[in-house]
């Protein structure tokens, strides 16, 4: 029974790795969820602490994914309009031309969404990088966090 929940663990980990960077996936609650499965089945044990304060940093990570390419993007003087086309352009970019599609795609989609509502190329050029750089620090600090929690959980079963 020990192996099913630890392969099970191993699932979601690898699911919150891929989430990192994949926008359709919810990462970090899966390699939340990952510990929870090793705490829970008693595989490992955390500490109560250990999981309230792993639980508060992938809720915080949740809020601030979704809150700094909006800021980035409004900093460098950009709208709505760019942040949509920024995640459109990500996913489209990701199912057409991975793995690239995935960077350049962003950039494009935030490109194209200024274009859209302002239709200033200096301006479009200037919010559409500002988004870029808000996806990628956002991206990395999801990976970051994600990487981390696996640490944590391979720890544990090692």
């Amino acid at each position: 029974m020990e192996i099913l929940f630890i392969g099970l663990g191993v699932v979601l980990i690898l699911m919150g790795l891929a989430g990192a960077f994949l926008p359709v996936l919810p990462g970090l609650p899966f390699s939340y969820a990952a510990l929870l499965v090793l705490h829970f089945s008693g595989v490992a044990q955390f500490s109560t602490f250990f999981l309230v304060a792993w639980a508060i940093v992938v809720l915080t990570i949740l809020i601030l994914e979704n809150a700094l390419p909006a800021y980035t993007t409004k900093k460098f003087g950009g709208t709505v309009y760019g942040v949509t086309g920024s995640t459109i352009g990500m996913i489209l970019g990701m199912l057409f031309f991975p793995p690239l599609g995935f960077f350049l795609g962003t950039l494009i989609g935030a490109f194209v969404g200024e274009m859209i509502y302002k239709q200033d190329v200096k301006i479009a050029l200037k919010s559409a990088w500002g988004s870029f750089i808000g996806f990628l620090t956002g991206t990395a600090i999801k990976v970051t966090v994600a990487a981390m929690i696996a640490f944590s959980f391979f720890k544990a079963i090692l």
